[in-house]
């Protein structure tokens, strides 16, 4: 606990002495280590310890936010005081009346960390750095660059309002990346590969990092030898290792209850509405062990849940916070999070995915005689207000007679959202995860997304041009 318990009441009711109905204040000590390797050597390794608290005041529709890096009691009380006042010139709600009693409300899921990522030695971390950068260059003579990243973050909070809820909580989140570039003194491709979740060191004991960056150095020489993708309108297979790219941004940030109630979203007044396929199952999901979007309680002390946001096709929930909840009278979803003690708290996404359906990926397939698999997205850009979105393809291959036919590079895929996701109809019982960091508002946060093979019978491809692949 950052905080005695008496330190955090006198704080709270210095917020609401000049009559707020609502005050939070989220204590965080953050210790992190990062290693990089570039141009084959050791760049960077750096471990840092950060630590502040964020408060918050809610007076009727208003809200007001300040930070301090100083944990004392004095100087925290000194900052409430201040948040409070911040509100004293907008209308104002008659105040929060009695004494605040505490209580700590129960997290759905536990998560066991085996080996705490600051009981390793930081030579070996930088051993594994090194490691996976001479795998990836071992690889192939047209190599030309390799950039690894190793990551690690041990974050202690404190959260407590004036409704009576204290959490403590530990995160334990491990990243690994990989980043190669090929060259034939012609065309320069990339390859990356990344693992990562809410777990130490025993990441490693499932992810053979080595084997992670050869499998981006394969990527990278084998998108040098792929032939320019197709352009126009076909079927479009994207297999479950792509990860739910796709489900994340053209349809999860439209899900946020803010984006939502600022009429920002193609969602926006479509709960109980038909908007996917049958077919399709979206959920949200804090509480799955060892995933990088996971955890026990989000930032505003409410407990990680299950949220099945679209169910059987039908739009059956939105994500919110706490603040977005209030002005619907409801609950929050527990998903309110934040990059830091800096930050206000807002509606963000855990780790969210399409649920897995009944066919086998393999028939999927098979049962597809002409069109593009997609096996890695790339990035991308969406426009929540429409559901619109441009992404590229990382890694691709033309669907031959039911085959996985030759690699294809630089295609794009374009459409809608909601559209595509209304005429998908098949659904792979495979499950892919990917990991990210998802920005929203200038904050980052930890994020997973997943997806099984699925297929969409019809979508723009951006490419080349060619007849010949048409027939």
């Amino acid at each position: 606990m950052l905080l005695p318990e008496g330190d955090l009441k006198a704080i709270l009711e210095a917020a609401l002495a000049e009559g707020g109905d609502f005050a939070e204040i989220f204590l965080e000590r953050r210790r992190t280590t990062s290693i990089s390797c570039e141009d084959n050597k050791i760049e960077r390794v750096i471990s840092g310890l950060e630590q502040g608290a964020g408060i918050r005041v809610i007076a009727g529709e208003n809200t007001a936010y300040g930070y301090s890096n100083d944990l004392s009691r004095e100087s925290l009380i000194q900052t409430a005081a201040l948040v409070g006042k911040a509100l004293k010139e907008q209308k104002r709600s008659a105040g929060r009346k009695g004494q605040i009693s505490f209580h700590r409300p129960r997290p759905e899921v536990e998560f066991n960390i085996k080996k705490r990522p600051d009981q390793i030695p930081v030579a070996e971390k930088v051993a594994l750095v090194e490691r996976a950068n001479a795998a990836a260059r071992s690889v192939d003579g047209r190599i030309t660059q390799v950039t690894i990243g190793y990551g690690d973050v041990i974050q202690e909070v404190t959260i407590a309002n004036s409704e009576g809820v204290l959490v403590d909580d530990e995160r334990v989140r491990c990243r690994f990346v990989v980043n190669a570039v090929a060259s034939d003194g012609k065309v320069i491709q990339t390859g990356f590969e990344s693992a990562g979740g809410h777990q130490g060191w025993e990441l490693f004991e499932e992810v053979n990092p080595e084997e992670k960056a050869r499998q981006a150095a394969r990527r990278a020489v084998m998108m040098l030898e792929a032939r320019p993708a197709p352009a126009g309108k076909m079927p479009v297979v994207m297999a479950g290792e792509a990860g739910g790219t796709m489900i994340h941004e053209a349809c999860g940030h439209g899900l946020e209850a803010d984006l939502v109630q600022k009429q920002l979203s193609v969602y926006a007044g479509k709960k109980g509405q038909k908007v996917a396929s049958e077919l399709i199952t979206v959920i949200d999901d804090p509480t799955i062990p060892g995933k990088y979007g996971s955890f026990r309680f989000d930032d505003e002390g409410t407990p990680g849940q299950k949220t099945v946001l679209i169910e059987n096709g039908i739009l059956k929930e939105y994500m919110y916070d706490y603040l977005t909840a209030r002005k619907e009278g409801r609950r929050s979803t527990g998903n309110g999070r934040r990059e830091s003690y800096q930050d206000r708290p807002i509606p963000r996404m855990t780790n969210t995915y399409i649920a897995p359906g009944k066919d086998d990926p393999e028939a999927i397939l098979r049962e597809t005689k002409y069109g593009l698999l997609v096996k890695r997205m790339g990035g991308g850009q969406v426009n929540t207000t429409n559901g619109d979105f441009v992404f590229d393809v990382a890694e691709g291959y033309l669907i031959q007679d039911g085959k996985v036919g030759p690699a294809v590079r630089g295609a794009t895929l374009t459409g809608n959202g909601p559209e595509v996701l209304k005429i998908i109809d098949r659904v792979g019982n495979d499950l892919g995860f990917a990991l990210g960091t998802c920005g929203k508002d200038g904050q980052g946060v930890p994020v997973g997304d997943a997806q099984p093979t699925i297929r969409i019978p019809e979508m723009v491809v951006g490419g080349i041009l060619d007849e010949e692949d048409k027939q």
